[in-house]
């Protein structure tokens, strides 16, 4: 075996090609390729091995709450979930249109999990994506503030070509969080997508953001041309056990 080859990919981290190269050579496939099919072959590997990782960091950095498929979504009749909707949405267009998707429905009812499911289908296609909690985001932006890390996190957050907010009016806005929120939304506004879940319908949250100006400024942002999924019936985590675990 060319173990000098192999260390210097190695070294190179040339992973996919290693691994290619190796496997070739051990099993003499290496004598059934021209030189042209064989590089061709090796590339593809490296390729492939690139694309897995950056796949795996972007899922990893997102930090969702479920490691969700899309096509682990149930579709019950009694759940108004329609598949051929949440097929469009995996194709994740509506990102490059800035458009938002807002999912409501009582707990435990799957919001997570669908919204899960989209974002990781967002990190396959190569796509910034970022998890949170709202009641945690506002949180952490609160303590940002005192620290003065505000304008790295609220940068940050601008980066993301989507974001997935979690929980959405969970608890009532403060004039501090309110402002925040409007910060965020401003600065996303036609040039990114949201993810919004939510136990209350839409129509609650004027009165979850409170102060009407920036409340109305905010929605019309967020809500306006939105897609939107109501999710109905008995909530997902009574039928765990006698359903798949990881099947939502």
């Amino acid at each position: 075996m060319n173990t000098s080859t192999l260390d210097k990919l190695r070294k190179m981290k040339f992973f996919g090609m290693f691994h290619a190269f190796k496997s070739s050579m051990e099993t003499g496939k290496t004598n059934d390729y021209t030189a042209d099919e064989l590089l061709a072959h090796l590339v593809e590997a490296e390729w492939d091995d690139r694309q897995n990782r950056r796949i795996e960091r972007t899922i990893l950095y997102a930090k969702f709450r479920y490691k969700a498929a899309i096509e682990d979504v149930h579709y019950h009749a009694d759940r108004s979930i329609d598949r051929n909707q949440i097929m469009r949405l995996a194709d994740c267009t509506f990102i490059d249109r800035f458009e938002n998707l807002l999912i409501t429905g009582s707990t435990g009812i799957g919001k997570s999990y669908v919204a899960s499911a989209i974002g990781h289908q967002a990190c396959i296609l190569g796509y910034r994506v970022l998890y949170t909690s709202t009641p945690k985001l506002f949180a952490k932006l609160k303590m940002a503030k005192a620290d003065g890390s505000y304008i790295k996190e609220i940068a940050k957050l601008e980066r993301q070509q989507l974001l997935i907010l979690d929980d959405f009016g969970i608890q009532p806005f403060d004039a501090q969080s309110r402002a925040a929120l409007m910060e965020i939304i401003e600065d996303r506004h036609g040039k990114t997508s949201l993810i919004i879940t939510s136990q209350l319908p839409v129509s609650k949250w004027f009165e979850v953001i409170g102060e009407k100006t920036i409340a109305d400024a905010i929605l019309d942002r967020i809500v306006h041309d939105a897609h939107r999924i109501e999710l109905k019936g008995e909530s997902m985590r009574r039928k765990r056990s006698v359903e798949p675990e990881n099947s939502h």
